[in-house]
């Protein structure tokens, strides 16, 4: 592994223990040229997963296009980034769990819009709006009212 330090391409595992998720390996390394420390992770790398848009158009999956949306329907809302990470791992082990090698662009986003439910209200509703492209206040205020039924 090369060392972000000084570039040497030898370094020692000094630690190696599982991340709290238990989808990787946190390994502590030591450059054997200059002795700092650093981390590297390893991660079983996945078949490939193709997204397949409204348009028709494929394109490869991407976990952190998920993340941007969900951070930005969490913009200033008390949601913890780990909570976003948590989300986003369990869309995708959704997702990869198909095992089609595909799968629609709607049945991520419904599946990012149940997790977003289930944390924060204001939150869907921000999701819902770009996602399920609302064009007036009508489709606005009836997925509010769908939302506030669910609810009592």
């Amino acid at each position: 592994m090369k060392c972000q330090y000084c570039s040497c391409l030898d370094s020692k595992v000094i630690d190696s223990r599982p991340t709290d998720d238990g989808n990787s390996i946190r390994r502590r390394r030591e450059c054997t040229n200059c002795g700092r420390r650093f981390t590297t992770y390893e991660k079983v790398e996945l078949s490939p997963l193709f997204v397949v848009k409204r348009d028709g158009r494929r394109e490869s999956f991407d976990s952190r296009k998920i993340k941007a949306g969900i951070l930005h329907a969490c913009d200033k809302l008390p949601v913890s980034m780990q909570q976003i990470d948590e989300i986003v791992t369990r869309v995708e082990q959704k997702a990869y769990a198909t095992m089609d090698g595909e799968i629609a662009s709607e049945k991520i986003g419904d599946m990012v819009m149940s997790e977003l439910k289930n944390l924060n209200d204001v939150a869907y509703v921000r999701f819902a709006a770009v996602y399920r492209k609302f064009t007036d206040v009508g489709t606005f205020m009836n997925e509010l009212k769908k939302l506030v039924d669910e609810k009592m």
